[in-house]
């Protein structure tokens, strides 16, 4: 991923949100819930951005996070989800319910991705924490492929274990 050149569908969605462009974003939020691809008022917003010859991976991909980024329009450029859910973790109350989500989250099934991926940003819009939502876009589309799922994986668990102090991880006091 090319951190100096932001992605133009990721620039796209964020310029609907700062344009308050309330009707498109309504429309994108019409996919959660939805299989991906699946919500024809989305078609508009997110066929033109899709590469030629897309997949079937990448064409869910940009449409799993056209509706997540609607229902939560707060970006950054650094991080990816396990940086932001440990972030967010700071101000949760139950640590260990966080914990056994994430890892849900990281065993999840391509198939079920979406609706965990949506537990999790609903959960960051509620802690008030933004979303890297570029590389977002490019773990989605890893997804599909096992070992480049296990990257992803293991960036995320990187970023949420490997934020805590050592005293944090040792429980033999």
């Amino acid at each position: 991923m090319n951190q100096a050149t932001p992605h133009p569908f990721i620039s796209y969605l964020c310029s609907l949100a700062e344009s308050q462009e309330r009707g498109a974003l309504a429309a994108l939020r019409r996919g959660l819930g939805q299989p991906p691809g699946t919500a024809p008022e989305m078609f508009r917003y997110v066929v033109p951005f899709l590469p030629a010859n897309a997949t079937r991976a990448q064409e869910n991909a940009y449409y799993l996070v056209a509706a997540l980024f609607a229902l939560h329009p707060k970006s950054i450029t650094v991080g990816n989800l396990g940086a932001h859910l440990a972030q967010a973790r700071k101000n949760a109350g139950d640590d260990d319910a966080l914990e056994r989500r994430f890892t849900a989250l990281l065993a999840a099934h391509p198939d079920d991705l979406p609706a965990y991926l949506r537990q999790a940003i609903s959960f960051l819009k509620s802690k008030e924490v933004p979303v890297n939502w570029e590389q977002l876009l490019f773990d989605v589309q890893a997804w599909e492929h096992a070992e480049r799922r296990a990257m992803v994986q293991r960036n995320w668990a990187r970023s949420f274990w490997g934020s805590r102090a050592p005293s944090e991880t040792t429980t033999n006091e």
